[in-house]
């Protein structure tokens, strides 16, 4: 008779921790989520998650807190993330540099492809080359001409190490085989501010940073890194148009959580990023920006692990070619 009773309570036992953990995943979110942007509020990646944040809270009941943790390429913020509870309230949105961190630093705090688990692409947001508005060169052709004249005083502007205009300067450099004079900055803004001022000559940066200083005419513009012109810039001519076809590139978004969340906490931030993807308010923000939210089939964590990995192999070469290692 006891062990029939220590057999019932035993199974009494499994049975109210099974409903336990049910209850608790049917449960999640119960309380705000945190999602970390590595760069600086304001830039490009900030405006894009702060979009989506807002949309998926609603989806999710609960809100979603958008910190900026800037530093190292956005290294930082993923480290955070990376070394955060497995809980699902601490999320990391990150662009490209996700992939090409692993090659430009020395040293990362954590493993790129294992440190994490993957909720799904958000966009892929086109690149756009521009110079200070007196510049010489007035198109594609022209510019590389003048850049190849002058490769040892032509400065070419970016948002620090490992940041999207980093990546799209040194495609630029790559693409026309010739190294120009790399200025780095702490972040966007002082960056763009003095291509504005004249100070640097170029820069190549996100259309969700340029695309109202060159409708603006504040900076001359010379091609867009998208596969099609974009209806937003009509008359800027792609990079292939211009005969750099390698030069094709787009700044993609990610969103991912600590290694070991749980895979219902996971699921249900997938589903509020499908959800959001399609928000009419984040598509027309996203079309003001020069992007579009990504298709329903890349916002699963299987799209997202295998751009990461596709993109960690792409921009390996590029990267030891123009040997600009952070330690």
């Amino acid at each position: 008779m006891k062990i029939v009773n220590a057999m019932i309570g035993a199974t009494a036992l499994a049975a109210i921790s099974l409903f336990s953990a049910s209850a608790n995943a049917q449960a999640y979110p119960e309380r705000q989520i945190t999602m970390i942007v590595p760069f600086a509020a304001g830039g490009p990646t900030d405006t894009v998650a702060r979009l989506v944040a807002e949309s998926m809270s609603r989806d999710l009941g609960q809100q979603i807190v958008v910190e900026n943790v800037g530093g190292a390429g956005g290294s930082l913020g993923a480290g955070r993330v990376a070394n955060a509870e497995a809980d699902g309230y601490t999320v990391l949105l990150h662009h490209i540099g996700m992939a090409t961190s692993a090659t430009l630093y020395r040293k990362l705090a954590y493993d790129t492809l294992n440190a994490f688990e993957y909720v799904g692409l958000v966009t892929e947001v086109p690149m756009t080359l521009l110079a200070r508005k007196d510049m010489e060169a007035t198109d594609f052709k022209g510019l590389i001409e003048y850049a190849k004249a002058n490769k040892d005083k032509v400065t070419v502007a970016n948002a620090g190490i490992g940041a999207a205009s980093h990546l799209c300067g040194m495609l630029f450099m790559s693409s026309i085989e010739t190294p120009l004079v790399t200025v780095p900055y702490k972040g966007t803004g002082p960056a763009m501010t003095d291509l504005l001022g004249g100070q640097v000559d170029i820069m190549c940066d996100q259309t969700t940073n340029t695309t109202k200083q060159i409708q603006g005419g504040t900076v001359k513009a010379y091609a867009v890194t998208s596969a099609d012109r974009l209806d937003i810039l009509k008359d800027l001519p792609t990079v292939k148009e211009a005969g750099y076809p390698q030069m094709e590139v787009g700044i993609w978004h990610g969103i991912y959580t600590p290694k070991g969340t749980p895979k219902e906490a996971n699921d249900k931030l997938s589903a509020a990023l499908k959800v959001a993807l399609k928000d009419p308010n984040v598509v027309a923000r996203f079309g003001e920006l020069g992007t579009k939210p990504s298709p329903e089939a890349d916002a699963t964590p299987e799209a997202l692990k295998t751009k990461l990995e596709s993109e960690i192999a792409r921009w390996k070469p590029v990267i030891e070619a123009a040997g600009q290692y952070a330690d």
